[in-house]
């Protein structure tokens, strides 16, 4: 898997980024030295719709402004549209309204891999490209899928995090997303298969429960799961709404520093809730770079340099080359991970 540099970066201080591409090899705004304009081969015009899982949630409002960016470097029309609740078809309507308005592109997070699935087929028989970023739709039903890391890294990482954060034993609890969500029932199921092995084997997942991303709902479930487990050491939080708001509950609680909390947020939101000692670490990896990926694959697709098979090769603007992986899958890079050392050198 390729290894991305982990740079401290607003969103648009994207377009100054140097990075490595695949084959290691140095990579600037302009690609490698002497390369003819990265971008010249892409269709211009494009008309580019991203859908998130909700609107104004903050780590897709990041992950918008870099496919925002990046649509302006490709001299494409974006949009922005979603649902203000992350439930299972509230995307359906969006993405036929897309296909009507004859969108050439649509980015989205999926809620649901299969109840987005047929509305996106018929999308991608009337000629529309579909790239899945964050949480995938069924892979017949897309093009690409960006992860926005290893499934399996990032799901041992936030194990680890907790393991270390509550002395390696104990009981901690889970609190995710929608019980749709297909990279948090992925993460959670890996986190259940490392559990079973000895390294593990002193930790005891008690209860996995469902904030909807919504704040409301994840600050009432944090009380409730540790109204109901007495003997509970920690939270997993693999969302960026979640984990917010379980650090918000426990920072004015009795619980501040009796039980621990990790999970993936972004630095801006969990800031202070590090500094006041809630949370010791937690990971991410940097949303912009995974929008601003999602956007030039998908404007590859839509200019016939590539397909979506396996193999193929691609030229991520700024951020180098990229290769296609199984089943349409494309790996931005490794989670990095936050605590009080560092987490004022990142603005995201």
């Amino acid at each position: 898997m390729r290894t991305l540099a982990v740079l401290a970066v607003a969103v648009l201080a994207l377009a100054g980024c140097t990075t490595r591409d695949g084959a290691g090899q140095q990579a600037g705004p302009s690609g490698p030295a002497g390369a003819a304009d990265p971008n010249a081969q892409l269709k211009t015009g494009l008309k580019v719709t991203f859908l998130p899982k909700q609107v104004n949630n903050p780590y897709f409002t990041v992950v918008g402004k870099a496919i925002e960016q990046a649509s302006g470097e490709l001299k494409a029309e974006y949009k922005a549209t979603g649902p203000s609740e992350a439930s299972a078809a509230s995307q359906v309507t969006y993405i036929n309204t897309a296909a009507q308005q004859r969108q050439d592109v649509l980015v989205l997070a999926a809620n649901d891999r299969n109840a987005v699935a047929p509305a996106l087929k018929a999308a991608r028989s009337a000629g529309m490209k579909v790239v899945t970023l964050d949480s995938d739709a069924a892979p017949d039903a897309r093009d690409l899928f960006i992860n926005q890391v290893d499934s399996r890294e990032v799901a041992v990482k936030q194990l680890e995090l907790i393991s270390a954060a509550i002395g390696g034993a104990g009981e901690f609890a889970v609190l995710s997303a929608t019980a749709n969500a297909t990279n948090q029932n992925t993460w959670i199921e890996v986190m259940r298969q490392e559990l079973a092995t000895p390294k593990y084997a002193a930790l005891k997942l008690v209860e996995v429960a469902y904030g909807n991303d919504d704040d409301q709902t994840s600050f009432q479930k944090t009380q409730g799961l540790l109204q109901a487990h007495p003997n509970l050491k920690g939270i997993v939080s693999p969302t960026t709404v979640g984990l917010a708001a379980a650090g918000r509950y426990l920072s004015s609680s009795e619980y501040k520093g009796k039980v621990a909390l990790t999970g993936l947020g972004t630095p801006n939101q969990m800031r202070q809730y590090v500094k006041d000692g809630t949370v010791g670490s937690f990971a991410l990896w940097e949303p912009a770079k995974l929008g601003y990926l999602a956007t030039f694959a998908a404007a590859a697709l839509a200019s016939n340099q590539i397909t979506g098979a396996q193999g193929q090769k691609f030229r991520a603007g700024n951020l180098g080359e990229y290769t296609v992986g199984a089943q349409g899958e494309i790996v931005l890079g490794p989670p990095t991970v936050f605590d009080k050392a560092n987490i004022d050198r990142f603005d995201f």
